[in-house]
């Protein structure tokens, strides 16, 4: 199914500016680019297209109230500086299954200081020598990198939940634990 179509289908009669969340996996985009998704769409926190043939974010319109972004399985090689300036408040990015191949792909996102949780897992980047370690110097703002903290951690449903929802972490108490700020 055409991108256009999907989101079409996907607006179920409400007007874009009413939609948060849209999921357009596995439909088609015209010559690796995002389609038929406009500044309209101005209160979408939740965007996913997986496996959709994109080979660049260049067209995505300016989504500020954009959290979640999910990306992978694509072709995307790199030109991620436009989402510093499309997606501002970004804290979950996921490039999983990209073409990223190496640490400058993604220097532009140290400009995003609100995420925290990027994938980049089954990217030719996290073959790299201390790949985790130069990602985590990279981007300091990041507490996940490929599910994992820097002291490898896995992350908890509830942890992906909160920062969905624009939660951020605050101090650790004396047993580790970190406590939520809203």
């Amino acid at each position: 199914m055409e991108m256009k179509k999907r989101i079409h289908l996907e607006l179920r009669n409400r007007t874009p500016s009413d939609v948060k969340e849209l999921v357009l996996d596995n439909c088609c985009s015209n010559d690796g680019k995002l389609e038929g998704l406009t500044d309209e769409f101005e209160e979408l926190v939740f965007l996913s297209t997986m496996r959709v043939g994109l080979t660049t974010v260049a067209n995505l319109p300016k989504l500020k109230k954009l959290k979640k972004l999910e990306l992978s399985y694509n072709k995307i090689s790199g030109g991620l500086e436009v989402l510093v300036e499309k997606c501002p408040n970004l804290t979950h990015l996921n490039l999983g299954g990209n073409r990223i191949k190496d640490l400058s792909t993604i220097e532009p996102l140290k400009e995003l200081g609100t995420l925290r949780s990027l994938e980049l897992y089954t990217c030719e980047v996290t073959n790299l020598s201390e790949y985790r370690d130069n990602v985590f110097k990279l981007l300091p703002q990041l507490i996940y990198l490929d599910g994992y903290d820097k002291d490898d951690k896995e992350t908890s449903d509830s942890d992906t939940k909160l920062y969905a929802e624009g939660w951020e972490y605050g101090d650790e108490d004396e047993d580790g634990v970190r406590t939520c700020i809203c």
